[in-house]
């Protein structure tokens, strides 16, 4: 029995910090689950334990007084830590409506209180919404057809311009509305067919999903995943990305017809689509969800593979493109591409010539969200992204948005800019203003990545002038 109480207390000893530190912690991403009933949990056991404590004498020794104050500790940090959250929620509400109005049509936010994502809306402090599938748990798809629909009457009351209203409906393995949508197979399950056979079920997929979203009151799939299939066999510790499982193929021209069917078949049905995740992580082991990862091929090769299906598909649609957390180490390899001037600026738009709508993965994935996330968020705004998606965890908007308003209000943003991002946001959508307008990516017969300096020593990606 001694024995036992001996173990009792060590284990006391060992999970008082670990408490203590998610406590402080209680806002991070990685700790989502422990919201709410958890954080609740957390405080009652701390209670109880130091009730217990007490009752059983430890307060009359040194080692018993030390660990009632641990044990003290966790709900006083999360009292701290929920009170710093508050504080930083509150600065980004009270934000200017010339703040309001320059910074927030370039946030696109997951969310799971209605009440608070329509707050945001209609204050213009978010430009966009992501649905998954918490959004849809324990009720119907047309629960959710009318949430959107208010969201968009409550813009149009404010003066604002609509919604862009994102969904994650690849197919396969991805496709966080369906059910209750209809479960397509992947792209890749279209490659053993005949090329023009590939291009009619592509298409028809589609617009199998253009048409539910569309009914849904969705205009913006994060669809398709343009990364090459990787050859070799995927990384264990890859529990997330899986891009083996949801890359179309190895071949860039196969990859390139699919896409482009496929996109046809959205923007048919009135839905955009997005391209994703350039510059490709299809030869990159590490999973960008948690950790940062290089991409180090050179860029004559990934010219001649990896991005001819991106090439391909924005010359041929209206098309969003993502861009993902990994580096690319011969442009840039200070900086993840989502947030690389040298990446955006210099290959998409002046090697490109693509004019059309820029945003960056989910800023919670941890290759951006645990290392400087407010750099990341001034240098993405800078390197002319678009939208800066906040989709896991909606919570983190208030931290992300806060870093772009300290640029803000540091004069740290480069204000023309984000004039040329809003432009592009303002006819990017909807899909049907979109396919009414002359497309505005013109591929230049000469331009060349073969034009960009591999080195990094140089310090700056040198491009041909026009």
């Amino acid at each position: 029995m001694q024995f036992l109480r001996r173990i009792g207390f060590f284990l006391l000893w060992l999970a008082a910090p670990l408490l203590a530190s998610a406590a402080v912690n209680k806002n991070d991403p990685y700790l989502v689950p422990l919201r709410g009933a958890g954080n609740v949990s957390l405080v009652v056991a701390c209670i109880v334990v130091v009730i217990l404590l007490l009752r059983r004498g430890r307060w009359h020794d040194l080692a018993g007084k030390l660990l009632v104050v641990l044990w003290c500790l966790p709900p006083l940090l999360m009292a701290a830590a929920h009170l710093t959250f508050e504080l930083r929620k509150h600065d980004v509400l009270a934000a200017s409506a010339d703040e309001m109005r320059q910074l927030g049509p370039h946030f696109m936010v997951g969310y799971s209180s209605f009440a608070e994502v329509a707050h945001l809306a209609e204050q213009g402090l978010i430009g966009g919404v992501y649905v998954t599938r918490h959004n849809i748990r324990g009720r119907t798809i047309e629960a959710l057809r009318a949430e959107i629909a208010t969201l968009q009457d409550k813009r149009r009351a404010a003066g604002l311009p609509p919604l862009i209203v994102a969904a994650d409906q690849e197919g396969g393995i991805v496709g966080h509305l369906a059910p209750p949508l209809t479960k397509l197979p992947g792209l890749a399950t279209l490659t053993g067919l005949a090329p023009d056979d590939q291009q009619a079920k592509a298409e028809e997929f589609g617009r199998i999903h253009g048409r539910e979203l569309a009914h849904l009151g969705v205009n913006l799939n994060l669809a398709p995943v343009l990364d090459l299939k990787p050859p070799g066999r995927r990384n264990r510790l890859d529990f997330h990305t899986l891009i083996g499982q949801r890359a179309i193929a190895t071949d860039p021209v196969v990859v390139s017809t699919i896409a482009s069917a496929y996109v046809r078949g959205l923007e048919e049905s009135g839905v955009g689509a997005t391209l994703k995740h350039f510059p490709g992580i299809g030869r990159v082991r590490s999973d960008t969800h948690h950790f940062s990862a290089n991409l180090d091929t050179p860029v004559k090769e990934l010219e001649a593979t990896d991005w001819l299906p991106f090439r391909e598909v924005l010359a041929q649609s209206h098309s969003a493109l993502m861009v993902g957390h990994v580096t690319l180490t011969a442009i840039d390899p200070d900086r993840a591409a989502s947030h690389s001037k040298r990446v955006v600026q210099g290959i998409v738009r002046d090697i490109w010539n693509y004019q059309g709508v820029v945003m960056t993965d989910d800023l919670v994935m941890g290759a951006i969200y645990q290392n400087d996330v407010c750099k990341a968020v001034v240098e993405a705004i800078n390197a002319g992204v678009d939208l800066l998606l906040v989709a896991y965890d909606g919570a983190q908007f208030y931290r992300i948005f806060q870093c772009a308003l300290d640029g803000s209000r540091q004069g740290r943003l480069d204000v023309a800019v984000l004039r040329a991002s809003e432009a592009r946001l303002a006819r990017g959508f909807p899909t049907e203003q979109a396919r009414a307008s002359p497309h505005l990516f013109v591929p230049s017969a000469t331009a060349s990545l073969s034009r960009i300096d591999d080195n990094p020593a140089r310090g700056e990606t040198r491009t041909r002038s026009r």
